[in-house]
């Protein structure tokens, strides 16, 4: 019986002594967990103070705005610790290899100016929409495919540039609620038609969309009626719609590196043209501008296939057409039209001789 109970006596002792062990082990594991946490917490905090300390290096304030300014540094992401300044008013980020705008931009109520151009962002995103005081949107020389609807409710928004996005080639119907939108930069991407809520856009006096794939202009482009500036080299047109001739503010016309045959002969009213470029198109007529004062080579290599370039030309081909009715006995057009002189054009260019 003594044998028997120093036998059980062992045994309580044993899985007493194991089981405070387990306990122990336990405790001890949980401490081990709990300081690894309380590091992780630590390193954590201490990232987020290096990251705030050398965000807080690139703000500055000028001329009463709170700029986040950064320039070829690497800076694919943007760290959430940046909702650490709600005052910021722009971004300027050049050449740092971002690749998104982050979500949380919405929380910058006070942004007025996103300038993100020449990294490598994808994607604009919906949240874009939120930022109702944003002025100016800059994402030229970036990988964007296409433009969120949401943008059109910036409704403060004045200028958008998104020139050489690659394969950018619509844009939302949306953009037409941008009421006070007067500079647009769509170049060097792939737009085979001026987008009709661009034809649409109320304010707009500014518009590049010179190397792209454009094979024709709006026929209602005339609707334009604040638009000044329009840059479209390096296109595929083939021809101008007359009422281009009733764009009365445009003052500066680019038609470079085109394939256009002719030139509306209204154009030749267009007084308020001030610069026009038809250089590199394969015009019908070749005419020669009369002799004048010399003036230097830049300015002679501009008024090439300028103003006087365009004067002449019309009255060139609005000649030549009428003599050819007047060899074939028909009563002149009294329209000036370019769709009326085109019906003979052929006729004339194969039976006049080139100047």
């Amino acid at each position: 019986m003594t044998g028997v109970a120093v036998c059980s006596g062992s045994v309580s002792s044993i899985k007493s002594l194991w089981e405070t062990r387990i306990k122990k082990t336990k405790q001890d594991l949980q401490k081990q967990q709990e300081q690894r946490a309380g590091v992780g917490r630590v390193r954590h905090n201490w990232e987020d103070r290096i990251i705030l300390a050398k965000l807080k290096e690139k703000v500055v304030t000028e001329e009463g705005r709170v700029i986040l300014r950064i320039e070829k540094e690497e800076w694919k992401t943007l760290p959430r610790a940046l909702v650490h300044f709600p005052q910021l008013m722009e971004w300027q980020l050049h050449r740092v290899g971002l690749q998104t705008i982050p979500r949380f931009v919405s929380s910058f109520e006070n942004l007025l100016v996103l300038d993100l151009s020449r990294n490598a962002i994808t994607e604009i995103p919906k949240e874009i929409g939120k930022l109702t005081r944003l002025r100016e949107l800059l994402v030229s020389y970036n990988r964007v495919q296409s433009v969120p609807e949401e943008l059109g409710c910036c409704e403060n928004l004045e200028k958008l540039e998104l020139a050489m996005n690659r394969d950018l080639d619509e844009l939302p119907s949306e953009i037409s609620n941008l009421k006070k939108l007067c500079h647009l930069d769509l170049s060097m991407n792939q737009f085979t038609e001026i987008p009709e809520s661009v034809v649409s856009l109320p304010a707009l006096e500014w518009l590049d969309m010179g190397g792209n794939r454009l094979q024709s202009l709006p026929h209602d482009i005339h609707r334009m009626e604040k638009l000044h500036t329009m840059w479209l080299q390096r296109n595929e047109l083939e021809f101008l719609p007359d009422n281009i001739c009733y764009m009365q503010s445009l003052d500066t016309l680019v038609l470079s590196n085109n394939k256009l045959h002719d030139i509306p002969s209204m154009m030749e009213d267009m007084n308020n043209l001030r610069f026009v470029n038809f250089r590199d198109n394969p015009l019908t007529y070749e005419v020669e501008l009369p002799a004048a004062p010399k003036k230097s080579e830049d300015e002679d290599d501009r008024e090439m296939f300028g103003r006087d370039f365009m004067r002449i030309y019309c009255q060139e081909a609005r000649k030549r057409v009428n003599a050819m009715l007047n060899m074939h006995r028909v009563n002149p057009p009294e329209s000036n039209y370019t769709s009326e002189l085109n019906v003979t054009l052929e006729a004339v260019a194969e039976s006049a001789p080139l100047l």
